[in-house]
């Protein structure tokens, strides 16, 4: 398995390193319209409204309140006016959701404000040139994200249904001020393994789907052609239940025929956190989604339109959580063995380590860390040049030890299916103060 996943690692690398920027395209061709699901986002929603309108002028923000208990609604109307006798913001659209339907996921305030833009373009609207952008209420799409999505090569294809942009994180280098010295600095070691993890290895795993033609979708930065979403909807909306309903939706796009896109040449900046609790929560719901996306396994596998090299790297994506539970069984296994060994017959074990069995040790460890340690370099290359190699060197240890996070939420997710807590439960912001948080089950 270690031997399978190096070479894994070293197919998907090559790449990454060797990409080269891509012409862009003309964005007035086409219609845009961001989807901005908000649950009690007062603190970030404002700035957020204003950084949409401002950078894209042309398109339009449809802001989805789930039901907020804080004064987002308020926030969003004060913004879009009318002003001064003016008839407001026209551009800007507020999509209000009630409990007992609120609060029940993303993917199903998404598709309220699906049903909404369905009904504002009317039955005569061209659905091929509307595209749908999904962002966080913290999120900043780089000014340039629509000219890029725009190349021959993703929306100017007319066979591209989505496209995905890179995501960075925002906060990366940066401290929470108010915290003690051990807090902070892990805090900003967090954040800025969160960035790595996205801009380098996700990054590239993403380009190697390229050519099995499986890219798949992200929560942030999410581009959809209207047309594709038309084409899978179901019962309210082309969303679906999965708690990483973002993969799920690339599942019904890929197996419906549509090609799907992705790039490096513009990104989305969101926050990451500085919190582990709260990034275990987020990361347990990530995890928990995945293994609700199993149910997929037989339509990905049966699907005309995937290869099988394609529908094999979909089955091992999905295969991940359930790997992970099955490596802490596993991999504990020899060293108990040994030490059980070492208290029984400490010399034998001693003459046997030192007389080449250390070899064993050095190579198992090599097999385990290297893959992920080559991403620290690889990452101050490409993303932080101004680091020095010995910082890159540390930041892949650093993001060795990170990964192992990964084994902790699998299990937290396996507990809660098995409990059959499949709400969907909001990360909190780093400006929200620590409050009880309600998870709502379908």
């Amino acid at each position: 398995m270690s031997v399978a996943f190096v070479t894994y690692v070293a197919l998907i690398v090559v790449p990454y390193l060797r990409h080269q920027r891509l012409p862009g395209g003309d964005p007035t061709k086409l219609e845009w319209h961001f989807f901005v699901p908000c649950r009690d986002e007062e603190s970030v929603i404002g700035d957020t409204i204003a950084y949409l309108r401002e950078t894209f002028r042309d398109a339009h923000v449809w802001v989805i309140d789930d039901d907020s208990e804080d004064r987002t609604a308020e926030v969003v109307t004060g913004l879009r006016g009318p002003r001064h006798g003016g008839t407001g913001d026209q551009r800007l659209h507020l999509v209000r959701r009630r409990r007992p339907f609120a609060r029940t996921g993303k993917g199903d305030a998404l598709n309220s404000a699906y049903q909404e833009l369905k009904r504002w373009l009317g039955k005569h609207a061209d659905t091929d040139r509307a595209i749908i952008v999904v962002v966080d209420a913290d999120g900043r799409p780089a000014p340039d994200c629509l000219e890029v999505c725009s190349a021959e090569h993703l929306f100017g294809d007319p066979r591209v249904g989505a496209v995905q942009v890179d995501v960075r994180m925002s906060n990366r280098g940066t401290p929470q001020s108010e915290r003690g010295y051990v807090k902070r600095k892990f805090g900003t070691a967090l954040v800025r393994m969160q960035d790595l993890e996205f801009r380098s290895a996700i990054a590239a795993i993403q380009l190697s789907r390229g050519h099995t033609g499986t890219i798949s979708m992200g929560g942030n930065g999410q581009f959809t052609r209207l047309s594709a979403l038309d084409s899978i909807v179901e019962g309210a909306g082309p969303w679906r239940g999965a708690l990483l309903e973002d993969f799920e939706l690339g599942v019904h796009l890929l197996t419906a025929g549509w090609q799907t896109g992705f790039t490096v040449d513009t990104h989305v900046d969101q926050e990451a956190l500085y919190s582990l609790r709260r990034f275990l929560t987020q990361r347990t719901r990530w995890g928990q989604g995945t293994m609700q996306c199993a149910r997929y396994v037989r339509r990905i596998w049966d699907s005309r339109h995937l290869s099988t090299l394609g529908a094999a790297e979909m089955l091992y994506y999905l295969a991940q959580p359930w790997m992970q539970l099955l490596g802490t069984l596993i991999y504990p296994i020899p060293f108990v063995l040994l030490g059980i060994r070492a208290t029984q017959q400490p010399t034998e074990v001693w003459e046997w380590f030192t007389g080449g069995a250390w070899l064993l040790f050095a190579t198992y460890g090599s097999f385990g860390l290297l893959p992920f340690i080559i991403w620290g370099p690889i990452y101050r290359k490409k993303c932080e040049p101004d680091k020095s190699f010995f910082r890159g060197l540390a930041y892949g240890f650093a993001y060795a030890i990170y990964i192992y996070t990964f084994y902790i939420t699998s299990w937290r997710a396996l507990i809660r299916l098995i409990r059959g807590h499949n709400g969907w439960t909001k990360t909190r912001r780093n400006t929200e103060t620590s409050h009880p948080v309600v998870a709502l089950d379908h």
